[in-house]
C-alpha cells in the first residue's frame, strides 16, 4: 500500500489517494498482474484490456444524471448536420464515425437512421458493443474495425458527416495524428463533437488536482485504465490542425466516486472541417 503518512488525515486527498492506493493493490494481488519478464508484460497488457473493457461496460452504468446531461447537450445540434452522401441525404440520414466507442454509451444521442462506422483498439470491447447495439434498430452499423485512431487509414478520405469521441483522446498515443486523421476523413463542412477529460487549468485554485494529475499519469493511471492519462490538454492540438471553426468550452464535470475527481475538468466542444 502506498504510505500515506505525509498527508493530513480526514481530508479529501487523504481518502482519494487511499481509495485510489487500494485499488491499485487489489488490482495487482487479485489479477496477478504484477509479473515478470517480457512475457509477463504481454500477458498483462492483454488482461489490463480485458479487465478494462468489462470495467467499463459497469462503469457507464454509473454515471451519474447530471453528467450524462452534459453530454446530452453536446449531441444537440446533430439534428442540425446534413450529409453529404446525396443517397444518405434522401434518407435524411448521416454518416457517423465514433473513434473509441468502448460499449457504445453515445448510440442513444445518434438521430434516427444515422449510418455509424466504429473504431476501437481493444477487441474485448466488441462483445459488449454488440450487445448494447442491438438495443438500438434505428441506427445502422456499417461496420466495426479494430484499429487505433492513429491508424485508421481504412476509412476513406472526406467519408463522413460526423466524428465523435468521448474520453478517448487521453489514452492515444498521437494525439496530433489521430485530431489529422479526424480530418481527413471528414467531409467538407463536417463536424467533430468531442467531450474529453482533460489536464486542470485552474493551478491557483486546484494546484493540488493538477499534482496528482500528473503524478497519476506517470504509471499508476495509465496502467489500470488501458493507457488513459488525466494530465492532456487537446485543445491546442484540434487549433493547430487547421479547422475552419473550432467552438470549445471548459466545465467540470460531475464524478460518481471521490477518487475520480481527478478526471471532473472536461473540454466540450464542436469544430467543423
Amino acid at each position: 500500500m502506498i504510505s500515506l503518512d505525509f498527508l493530513p488525515k480526514e481530508t479529501v486527498i487523504y481518502e482519494n489517494i487511499r481509495q485510489a492506493s487500494s485499488v491499485i493493490k487489489d488490482y495487482a494481488e487479485n489479477r496477478k498482474e504484477v509479473v515478470y519478464g517480457g512475457l509477463g508484460i504481454a500477458v498483462g497488457v492483454l488482461i489490463t484490456a480485458k479487465f478494462f473493457a468489462w470495467l467499463n461496460s459497469k462503469a457507464v452504468q454509473m454515471k451519474k444524471e447530471d453528467y450524462e446531461q452534459l453530454r446530452k447537450e453536446l449531441f444537440v445540434p446533430l439534428a442540425e448536420v446534413k450529409s453529404h452522401d446525396p443517397e444518405l441525404l434522401k434518407e435524411n440520414s448521416i454518416r457517423i464515425l465514433e473513434i473509441g466507442v468502448g460499449v457504445g454509451s453515445n448510440l442513444t444521442h445518434y438521430p434516427d437512421g444515422s449510418h455509424l462506422i466504429v473504431v476501437d483498439p481493444n477487441p474485448y470491447f466488441e462483445k459488449y458493443y454488440n450487445e448494447n447495439r442491438a438495443n438500438f434498430p434505428n441506427i445502422k452499423s456499417e461496420s466495426v474495425i479494430v484499429a487505433t485512431g492513429e491508424d485508421m487509414d481504412m476509412v476513406k478520405s472526406e467519408s463522413v458527416d460526423v466524428v465523435v469521441t468521448t474520453a478517448v483522446l487521453c489514452s492515444v498515443k498521437d494525439m496530433a495524428k489521430v485530431i489529422s486523421q479526424i480530418k481527413r476523413v471528414l467531409a467538407p463542412g463536417g463536424k467533430y463533437f468531442f467531450m474529453e477529460h482533460i489536464r486542470e487549468w485552474d493551478q491557483e485554485k486546484h494546484g493540488m488536482r493538477l499534482f496528482f494529475q500528473r503524478a497519476l499519469s506517470l504509471f499508476f493511471w495509465p496502467f489500470m485504465f488501458d493507457g488513459c492519462h488525466v494530465n492532456r490538454d487537446p485543445l491546442p492540438a484540434i487549433n493547430a490542425v487547421g479547422f475552419s471553426d473550432v467552438k470549445a468550452e471548459h466545465l467540470y464535470a460531475p464524478m460518481p466516486f471521490a477518487v475520480l475527481q481527478v478526471c471532473s475538468p472536461h473540454l466540450r466542444g464542436v469544430v467543423t472541417k
